[in-house]
């Protein structure tokens, strides 16, 4: 079932996205080479709680931590851990923030240091990919006008949209209805409807698409070990167009 949101809880929900962006402008300023993912997760975890909030998936279906922090070819939730990052290195956060049970979910790919003109490529063009999704997230148009316009770009640039992780509807729970994939048809799929909040959230390798799990049951990495980027939004559909929750602003 797909939930339509009031704007009340839109506005709510947009609080929850100011706290996870000044989380995200804080960890901007602490990414160098020697900082671990474990640092970026102690801190997102005490501020989170100093803004009145709570990390939403620290405890969701048995994951133990405030941050997924998913480095080089990982995909998507890598595990904090006390390795110290170096130069050339990248990086994805992903954190859903809560408050008084609003929520908001955004995930942001960090260069550490200085990385080659190919790591330069992917970042730009899975930012740009996001965007390019959000413009299609207009009452009346389809799921499938998202996922085309991102696949569409993304592979005209060479490189490769994951298909096993996908966005979704959130709120009031953390994964709800409607299944937002990064690729496909354009016209196809359920029809976007005013009131409706989704992540939009492409994940980009250099590499094929392909995904393969860690042994700990939550880690994706790249199969053939090439590197993975993600950008994620939170996006309510309005009739003014895509308002997006999670905007960190001019500096984007």
């Amino acid at each position: 079932m797909i939930t339509l949101k009031s704007r009340r809880e839109i506005d709510e929900m947009k609080r929850a996205g100011e706290i996870l962006v000044d989380t995200h402008k804080e960890i901007a300023k602490m990414i160098k080479p020697g900082i671990t993912s474990w640092d970026i997760e102690v801190f997102t975890d005490k501020y989170l709680r100093s803004q009145g909030a709570t990390p939403e998936q620290k405890g969701f279906e048995g994951y133990e931590y405030a941050t997924c922090a998913s480095i080089n070819d990982e995909i998507c939730h890598g595990f904090p851990r006390k390795q110290e990052l170096k130069s050339g290195d990248i990086i994805t956060v992903d954190m859903v923030v809560n408050y008084h049970g609003a929520l908001a979910d955004s995930a942001w790919t960090y260069a550490v240091g200085e990385v080659s003109d190919e790591v330069k490529h992917l970042m730009e063009v899975t930012r740009k990919s996001l965007y390019l999704g959000i413009e299609q997230a207009q009452v009346g148009n389809r799921i499938g006008d998202i996922g085309h316009a991102i696949q569409t770009y993304v592979e005209g640039e060479n490189l490769s949209v994951v298909r096993e992780f996908i966005g979704h509807g959130i709120g009031p729970t953390l994964h709800e209805k409607p299944e937002v994939p990064h690729y496909g048809e354009a016209g196809k799929g359920p029809r976007l409807k005013e009131g409706m909040v989704i992540t939009i959230e492409p994940m980009v390798n250099i590499g094929g698409w392909k995904a393969k799990m860690d042994d700990n049951g939550w880690t994706a990495r790249t199969v053939d070990g090439s590197l993975s980027a993600q950008y994620e939004h939170t996006i309510a559909i309005t009739k003014n167009g895509p308002e997006i929750l999670t905007y960190q602003g001019e500096n984007e």
